[in-house]
C-alpha cells in the first residue's frame, strides 16, 4: 500500500492530462453541437483520440525507464518500499493507454446517448480487477506488480467495452485521420487547461502531503492514506459521472445561449446530486471499520485505526467537492480563466497543504483527513464571495451565484416553453406561438409563419415519430424573440429524422410530396437539425 500511495501523485498527473484533453474536447464539442457544426465536431473527436494515444506512449516509456533503471529515489529512499514501487510502476505502464483513452470515451458515448455502456464498462472493470487481484496477489504472490497488473488489465476491459460501440459502425462520431485539422489541437488544450489545472495542483498537493506524512507519521501513514483513498476512488466514479453529463449540458447550453438550461444544470446538482452524495458518504462513514478490514485485519496495528478514521473523515469533503467541480466546469466552459485557476489553486494545493501542515503535528493523520473538509468550506465560501463581489450583493438566485452576464441568452419574458403530447395539442400550441409573437411586436405575417412552421413540424413528429414505436413520446417546443428574430426550437425523443434530407428528396422527386417541409425551408431564414444526447433538435429562424 505504500507503493500505491507513492504512485498517487503520478496518478494525479495522468488524470490532469486526461482531463485537460477531455475537458477541452467536450466543451468544444458542446459548443459545436449547439451551433450545429458537424465537421468541427468530428475533427475534435478524432484529434482527442490521437492526442491521448501519443501522450500515453510517452507515459509508458517514462514508467519503463523509471522502473527498470531504479530512478525512483525522488519518491522514496526506503530500501523496502522502493523496489516494490519500481515493480508497481512496471505493472501500471501496461494500463496507461486504456486509462487515458478510455477516460475520453464516456463523454462521447453520452453524446451518442449510450451512457449506459460506460456503466457496463465500469462494472466490468471492477469485477475483472477484483478477480485478478485475488489471482495475482493472493494466489501467485506477485505483490505490488500483481496489484498494478490487475488494475491495468481491468482498464483494458473497461476500454474494450467502451470502444466496441465506436468500432461497430453504428456511431455518429468516427475516427477520421485523412481530413484531420491539427490546428485545433491548441484550442483543445487551451480550453481544457483551466479545468485540468485542478488536477495539476492536486499532483503537487499529493506529493507535498506524502512528504508531510512521511516526516510526521511515517510509511504507516502513507499506507493508511492510500487504503482510504483507493476505496473512496471507487465512490468518486459517481460524482465524476455526474460531472461528465453536467459538463456536456453546460457546453451545449452556452453554445445555444440557453440561460434556463444552464442554470437548471446547477439546480439539479444542488437538489439531486448533493443529497445523493451525502447519503453515500454517510454509508461509508457508518461502514468504516468493515471497509478497513478489506486491507487490514488487526485492530492493534496503528495502520488499522488510521484507515478507519480516514474513511470516517475524508468522505465529509465529497459533497462540497461536487459544488466545487461544477463551478470549475462552468467557469471553464464560459471562459473565466482567472476564476478557474484561483479556485483550482485553492482546492488543489493552498488549502489542503496549509491546513494539513498546521494540524498534522497536533493530531497526526486526522489533521490530513480534516484538511480536505476545511478545503471544501473555503472553496464554497470563495464561490459565494466571488458572486457577491461581482453582483455587489449577496447572490439569491442561481444565475446570480453563477454570475451569468445579463446579455447572455433571452430573458424569461422573451421566451416561452411548451409541450406537445398529441395531435390535438398542435393547433393550440401554434395559436399560442402566434399570440406570443404579436405581443412582442412581431408583424402579423411572421407571427403567422412562426405558428405555421411549428404546427407543420410538430404535427409531422406526432403523426410519424410517435407511431414508429410503442414508447411514450413528447415534443418540447421553445419560442424565443431575440434581436428581432423569432427562433423556434423543436426537440423530440423519437427516432432520428433529418428534415433537410427529406426536403432534398422532395426537391429531386415528386413536387407533390412533403409540401409542408419544403414550405418551411422556403419561408425560414435558416433551418438546422442535429442530434444532442439522443434527442432530435430542430432550430428554425424566421
Amino acid at each position: 500500500m505504500s507503493a500505491v500511495g507513492l504512485f498517487s501523485p503520478i496518478q494525479m498527473l495522468i488524470t490532469a492530462v486526461s482531463l485537460m484533453i477531455s475537458g477541452g474536447s467536450v466543451i468544444l464539442c458542446g459548443k459545436y453541437l449547439g451551433q450545429n457544426r458537424q465537421k468541427e465536431l468530428q475533427n475534435v473527436f478524432s484529434l482527442n483520440l490521437l492526442i491521448t494515444a501519443l501522450l500515453s506512449a510517452l507515459f509508458i516509456v517514462l514508467f519503463l525507464i523509471l522502473g527498470l533503471f531504479d530512478l525512483t529515489g525522488f519518491f522514496s529512499d526506503d530500501a523496502k518500499v522502493r523496489p516494490l514501487f519500481n515493480r508497481y510502476l512496471l505493472g501500471q505502464s501496461i494500463g496507461v493507454f486504456p486509462l487515458l483513452v478510455g477516460n475520453q470515451l464516456p463523454a462521447f458515448l453520452q453524446m451518442e446517448n449510450k451512457g449506459k455502456r460506460t456503466m457496463t464498462a465500469s462494472l466490468s472493470y471492477i469485477v475483472v480487477n477484483l478477480v485478478l487481484n485475488f489471482l495475482f496477489v493472493q494466489l501467485l504472490h506477485w505483490e505490488a506488480f500483481g496489484l498494478a497488473l490487475a488494475s491495468s488489465l481491468g482498464l483494458w476491459v473497461f476500454f474494450g467495452v467502451e470502444a466496441q460501440y465506436f468500432h461497430s459502425g453504428k456511431s455518429h462520431l468516427r475516427l477520421r485521420v485523412r481530413s484531420l485539422r491539427w490546428a485545433e489541437t491548441g484550442e483543445i488544450l487551451k480550453t481544457g487547461l483551466p479545468g485540468a489545472a485542478s488536477n495539476g495542483y492536486q499532483t503537487l498537493r499529493s506529493f507535498l502531503l506524502n512528504k508531510l506524512i512521511v516526516a510526521f507519521v511515517g510509511s504507516v501513514g502513507i499506507s493508511a492514506f492510500a487504503a482510504a483513498n483507493n476505496l473512496l476512488g471507487i465512490v468518486w466514479a459517481l460524482p465524476s459521472g455526474m460531472l461528465a453529463v453536467s459538463r456536456l449540458m453546460m457546453s451545449v447550453s452556452i453554445g445555444e445561449e440557453d440561460r434556463r438550461t444552464l442554470t437548471d444544470v446547477m439546480r439539479v446538482m444542488v437538489r439531486r446530486f448533493l443529497p445523493l452524495m451525502g447519503a453515500v458518504c454517510a454509508l461509508i462513514i457508518v461502514c468504516a471499520e468493515p471497509l478497513t478490514r478489506i486491507f487490514y485485519r488487526d485492530p492493534a496495528e496503528p495502520v488499522y485505526m488510521m484507515t478507519v478514521w480516514g474513511l470516517r473523515l475524508l468522505p465529509l469533503c465529497m459533497p462540497l467537492s461536487i459544488v466545487y467541480m461544477h463551478f470549475v466546469c462552468y467557469g471553464q466552459a464560459s471562459g473565466k480563466q482567472v476564476y478557474v485557476h484561483v479556485l483550482s489553486a485553492l482546492d488543489g494545493v493552498v488549502c489542503v497543504v496549509v491546513f494539513a501542515a498546521l494540524t498534522i503535528r497536533m493530531i497526526g493523520m486526522n489533521g490530513v483527513y480534516l484538511a480536505s473538509f476545511f478545503n471544501g468550506i473555503v472553496t464554497t465560501i470563495f464561490i459565494v464571495g466571488y458572486a457577491w463581489l461581482k453582483k455587489k450583493g449577496f447572490p439569491r438566485r442561481m444565475d446570480e451565484l453563477m454570475v451569468i452576464p445579463a446579455d447572455f441568452g433571452a430573458p424569461e419574458s422573451d421566451r416561452m416553453d411548451l409541450s406537445v403530447t398529441s395531435i390535438e395539442e398542435v393547433v393550440c400550441v401554434a395559436e399560442r406561438i402566434q399570440r406570443f409573437c404579436l405581443a412582442h411586436g412581431i408583424d402579423r405575417r411572421r407571427a403567422y409563419l412562426a405558428g405555421l412552421s411549428m404546427e407543420e413540424m410538430a404535427g409531422n413528429i406526432v403523426q410519424h415519430g410517435f407511431a414508429a414505436d410503442s414508447k411514450s413520446h413528447s415534443v418540447d417546443v421553445r419560442v424565443v424573440h431575440k434581436d428581432s428574430d423569432v427562433i423556434l426550437r423543436i426537440k423530440d425523443d423519437c427516432r432520428p429524422f433529418d428534415p433537410s434530407e427529406r426536403q432534398q428528396l422532395a426537391e429531386d422527386g415528386d413536387p407533390a410530396k412533403n409540401i409542408g417541409i419544403r414550405m418551411i425551408f422556403k419561408i425560414a431564414r435558416s433551418v438546422q437539425y442535429q442530434v444532442i444526447l439522443g434527442l432530435n433538435v430542430l432550430t428554425i429562424r424566421i
